[in-house]
């Protein structure tokens, strides 16, 4: 493994930290300046750059760049909102408050190294083109451009699965897009979006008189799709009739139009996608079995939204400007309230909702950044089933701080730390405030509160909510 470059001024907690991290067998070497780690190591030569914010001549923010790939963990004691959220923005990796806990830097080391190994084998070991309109660098994302870039050359058909607002006609666009048949047409046909009795002859077309209203002959839309893609969206929703045809216009590379007793070859490659279980649905008779194993050759599964890591910060700030040209005004930046609530939030409705939720914020918001208020996202949302498993921790003797005027009572001051604030303001108010509303307070979810409580040592004081709604 590569060694840990710690970068601190202060000798005493740099060389505590060193002999922390190797008697945990971690390889380390020391910089007691930006300037210094700069001239006297190779960045890209370690595995983690742990570096201090504040330091003589330059702040640790600055080996962020020309550490390229080598991930950098900020420590700081002004952990406050504001300069560990614009921290993480320049590429720092994560965060962690000073004086820290040894368990959490040992934790966060192991998390950051194991992710970036993660990474790093999930990259195309050839250089391949970033696929269009695809924004993301987590794991499963890296791994996703990959199989695209493998799958493209190729005729084979081909499903994408993944939930609803993921971006799956996105992928197919881009596998066309790098197919030998991007130069023909993408048909791209929602099937849930066609009613039933349609279907069949919006896909393969009609002669004239085979139906009332068929005045004229009229080719369907596989045919359109000669020499090119066709990309069926939400194939699950096909009914049985329609499934039955699909079927034999994969094995004979042919259709007929209702009304007609002639075939007509055509040469298009299937893409098909769905957030439904094919093969459940196919085990209750309701989607052809034969078909599934027809459409599922090769199959790419989607990550949602809320398995994206900082994408989803990545993926805002790239709508942000997308839909802030389109509505013709300068692009807003996002308040740390707001960024905090993005990273927070799972996204039920995925990318479709984010854009949504940005699109709302950039015409509603009257302020010059965007407030978490202005986003409309509902942090109820958020999922609480780690409560099933609670992790066993360290309590910590904590006394409350003295409780400032109400008038500042709820200022996140740049001063303060970020940790400090949680402590004080869940000590000072849980008495007569629920979760749902400390969390609100806060600009957390209920999951992060309860995640807080559990690193500080502060237990849920049983009673608070019935007195809070008394």
């Amino acid at each position: 493994m590569k060694p840990i470059l710690v970068v601190e001024d202060e000798t005493v907690i740099r060389q505590a930290l060193k002999r922390l991290l190797e008697r945990n067998e971690y390889s380390v070497r020391e910089a007691g300046s930006v300037a210094e780690a700069l001239n006297k190591h190779q960045l890209s030569d370690f595995s983690l750059i742990i570096s201090d914010l504040r330091l003589p001549g330059a702040p640790g923010t600055d080996l962020i760049r020309p550490a390229g790939n080598t991930p950098v963990l900020i420590m700081t004691s002004y952990a406050s909102l504001r300069s560990a959220v614009d921290s993480m923005k320049m590429g720092a990796v994560d965060y962690i408050a000073k004086p820290f806990d040894h368990d959490d830097m040992l934790e966060a080391v192991q998390r950051i190294i194991r992710q970036t190994a993660e990474d790093q084998q999930a990259q195309p070991k050839t250089p391949g083109t970033p696929l269009s309109g695809i924004i993301g660098r987590c794991a499963a994302m890296q791994r996703l451009q990959k199989a695209v870039h493998k799958i493209a050359p190729t005729d084979s058909t081909t499903l994408i699965l993944g939930e609803t607002g993921t971006g799956k006609e996105l992928v197919a666009k881009a596998i066309h897009a790098e197919s030998r048949r991007s130069n023909k047409p993408l048909i791209s046909v929602n099937c849930a979006a066609i009613p039933e009795t349609l279907i069949e002859s919006e896909l393969f077309g009609y002669e004239k008189g085979a139906f009332t209203g068929a005045n004229t002959s009229r080719g369907g839309l596989i045919e359109a799709a000669h020499g090119g893609t066709l990309f069926l969206d939400e194939i699950g929703e096909l009914p049985l009739e329609a499934q039955a045809r699909l079927l034999r216009f994969i094995q004979e590379n042919e259709i007929r139009r209702i009304g007609s007793t002639e075939s007509i070859k055509v040469d298009v490659r299937l893409i098909s996608a769905t957030h439904r279980d094919l093969r459940s649905l196919s085990m209750q008779g309701e989607f052809r079995q034969d078909l599934f194993y027809r459409i599922n050759v090769l199959s790419l599964n989607l990550p949602p939204l809320r398995e994206r890591g900082k994408d989803v910060l990545q993926l805002a700030e790239s709508i942000i400007s997308k839909k802030a040209a389109e509505l013709g005004q300068q692009p807003l930046a996002l308040s740390p309230e707001a960024i905090q609530g993005i990273m927070t939030y799972t996204w039920p409705g995925n990318v479709r909702e984010l854009e949504n939720a940005i699109e709302r914020a950039l015409v509603m918001s009257e302020e010059q950044s965007i407030p978490l208020s202005a986003l409309g996202i509902d942090l109820e949302l958020v999922q609480t089933d780690t409560q099933a498993e609670k992790p066993k921790v360290k309590g910590a003797n904590l006394k409350a701080a003295p409780k400032p005027a109400e008038s500042d009572a709820d200022d996140t001051s740049e001063e303060l730390s970020l940790e400090d604030y949680f402590q004080r303001f869940i000590l000072e108010h849980q008495d007569y405030m629920s979760e749902t509303e400390l969390a609100q307070k806060l600009g957390v979810s209920r999951k992060c509160l309860w995640e807080r409580r559990q690193r500080f040592g502060i237990p849920r004081k049983k009673g608070a909510a019935a007195s809070a709604n008394r």
